[in-house]
């Protein structure tokens, strides 16, 4: 009898890795309707329109802009100041067809964004201990003192320029570059999203206030939660090229049905 190769993507990483999907587009666009609510970023622990804010969209009903630190966009017809679907100009900063609900509700925003971080939250947590017991992050993560090296970074980031994303033949099924980001999103980047969002929480404020310490208060942890949110899209628009660079097919599939994992005599 013939043995069955292992899958490249077992059950539990693709299933979150589509809930995860789900949850994070939610996730951004609500959040940007509860941004709508005051576009502006402060550090510390309070912020208000006198304050100086170091990141805001300003609008009007002639024009729209970006401004962080002292370096102003103008984004007039994107964001602060933009046209709906019946042509009327609206100032909002996020336009409506990029957050939920598509016209501006801080109370239906926020009921989203909880609804789906819980979601996400827990999801997240499931991941990671399942990672552990079937020895995902082991396997499939792990980074070698080999992969470390500035010089085997720098031959990853050379294939990658010359669309090179795996070697031939290979058993692992990550290279250094995609461990590294790969990494930095699920076990860095995701928690500082849920911490930094339970942060803010005027509730958890009250009862945990070192939560809210840590961050260095609610101005501050949102900034961080913003950045967070702006380093996702990021890592989405990255992962989404180079996806479309190295065959969108069959990597997609391999995504939903598991795929075969690369090596053992392969071609």
């Amino acid at each position: 009898m013939q043995n069955r190769k292992p899958l490249r993507h077992r059950l539990t990483t693709r299933l979150w890795h589509w809930i995860n999907a789900l949850c994070l587009l939610v996730l951004i666009m609500s959040g940007l309707t509860i941004f709508n609510a005051h576009p502006r970023l402060y550090w510390g622990e309070y912020g208000a329109n006198d304050d100086y804010a170091w990141a805001a969209v300003g609008s009007s009903q002639t024009i729209g802009y970006v401004r962080v630190g002292e370096t102003k966009i103008d984004t007039t017809g994107f964001i602060g100041n933009w046209r709906d679907s019946e042509g009327k100009v609206q100032t909002w900063a996020f336009p409506g067809w990029a957050t939920i609900p598509s016209y501006y509700s801080l109370a239906e925003g926020r009921r989203w964004h909880f609804f789906f971080a819980w979601i996400f939250s827990v999801g997240l947590a499931f991941f990671m201990i399942r990672s552990l017991f079937n020895r995902h992050v082991q396997k499939d993560l792990h980074i070698t003192r080999a992969e470390w090296r500035p010089s085997h970074i720098w031959r990853d980031v050379k294939n990658h320029m010359r669309l090179r994303f795996h070697t031939p033949g290979a058993v692992n099924i990550y290279n250094s570059l995609q461990k590294i980001s790969y990494v930095v999103v699920i076990f860095i980047l995701l928690p500082l999203m849920i911490f930094t969002g339970l942060a803010m929480s005027p509730a958890m404020d009250a009862n945990w206030p070192l939560l809210t310490d840590m961050f260095g208060g609610r101005q501050s942890a949102r900034s961080l939660h913003f950045i967070g949110m702006f380093l996702l899209l990021l890592f989405f628009m990255v992962h989404m090229m180079t996806l479309l660079l190295a065959g969108p097919f069959k990597q997609t599939w391999a995504m939903i049905a598991g795929g075969k994992r690369k090596g053992d005599g392969d071609a």
